[in-house]
């Protein structure tokens, strides 16, 4: 359990948040630049120290002003893993690995050398220097350095900034795969809803220094009062779902989730894998019947739940589909279906309009 509540004052700048990790999972830090992401985090780490609140990380109080506890960052046994990684060039891989195992003492040590670097798939790269290595290796290279000190907590400033796109999915699910792997609290600082989608159990959206919200990403992300914080102004459903079955001839892929089953292209995931989607309220539109002959693939049994018509110019609905999900119409749509809380109808989704991630 990673537990924070902290409060410092940076020139005319204040950060004050609290929030909760479990012993396992990712939790987002999440907002727009100069939201306070890094500063929270480098406190944490003991980088900076915060003037009032609290820091525990495994049971350990690693900061409390209350009781004049504040110990050094080697102490914490705290990982950390930064944008640009930061290893040492004048040393090899396997030595930059090791290095960061000896900061850890031998009786609470829970991550093997030979485990990590086969889930890393860095064998290969051991007696290489960091010069010698690409932008995706040198970040896996850093996350393995950080992992073998056993740390009480992983924090990840923005790992993924700095590499190109082919780079980013390359090391994305090495990360989606360490809390799992090793029983591990991670805090992920990004500004990114897709290396969000794929790794977050957990969400605290900050604005100004404050921490505005915090849940579950399903919950958090859907709601329309944070679009002003998040910066996504297009709002809408977040949906975990399971891969189902596939469908080469129709270039499908079914994804099961609690109101039924969801189409989208064909996926590169097994068949019981876990699958985060997005729909965006401007990509559902509601009939009052099924509608036939159509190219759209995902027509889908609902109830409106509420009616929202504060969004200037349109409307957006909240449906229920054994889920939440909204949708976004003009004021005629609205008027021309006679719209109202607890009529069934049908939610309309094109399976192109659905972005995902993958939950490894």
């Amino acid at each position: 359990m990673l537990d924070v509540h902290v409060r410092k004052r940076q020139g005319g700048f204040t950060v004050d948040a609290a929030f909760r990790s479990r012993e396992a999972g990712v939790t987002a830090l999440f907002g727009r630049s100069g939201a306070g992401k890094t500063s929270i985090i480098n406190m944490v780490a003991g980088l900076v120290r915060p003037d009032q609140g609290h820091i525990i990380a495994g049971g350990r109080r690693l900061f409390d002003s209350k009781d004049s506890i504040d110990l050094a960052p080697e102490k914490r046994r705290i990982g950390y893993v930064f944008q640009d990684g930061r290893l040492f060039p004048h040393l090899s891989v396997r030595s930059n690995l090791t290095y960061g195992m000896r900061l850890a003492p031998r009786a609470e040590r829970y991550v093997e050398f030979d485990q990590l670097v086969d889930l890393l798939g860095i064998a290969h790269l051991l007696d290489r220097r960091p010069g010698k290595l690409s932008g995706g290796e040198k970040q896996r290279v850093a996350i393995g350095r950080a992992l073998l000190t056993s740390p009480s907590a992983l924090l990840m400033d923005e790992p993924l900034a700095s590499l190109d796109f082919a780079k980013r999915a390359e090391v994305l699910p090495f990360i989606a795969r360490l809390a799992g792997e090793f029983s591990v609290p991670i805090v992920y600082v990004s500004h990114s809803l897709e290396e969000i989608l794929n790794l977050a159990d957990r969400i605290v959206v900050l604005d100004s220094g404050r921490a505005v919200a915090s849940g579950p990403i399903e919950e958090l992300m859907s709601r329309r009062d944070l679009q002003s914080v998040t910066g996504y102004t297009d709002c809408g459903a977040i949906l975990t779902t399971v891969v189902d079955s596939h469908h080469d001839a129709q270039g499908l892929s079914h994804l099961r989730f609690h109101g039924g089953l969801l189409k989208v292209p064909r996926l590169a995931v097994a068949l019981g894998g876990r699958v985060r989607v997005r729909i965006e309220a401007r990509s559902v539109a509601i009939a009052l019947v099924a509608p036939e002959q159509t190219s759209v693939q995902n027509i889908l049994p609902a109830t409106v739940e509420e009616i929202l018509r504060e969004n200037g110019s349109l409307v957006d609905v909240r449906l229920d589909i054994g889920c939440p999900l909204l949708a976004r119409i003009t004021p005629l749509a609205l008027q021309t279906l006679d719209l109202k809380p607890g009529m069934r109808v049908f939610a309309i989704i094109k399976s192109v309009a659905v972005s995902h991630g993958v939950l490894f």
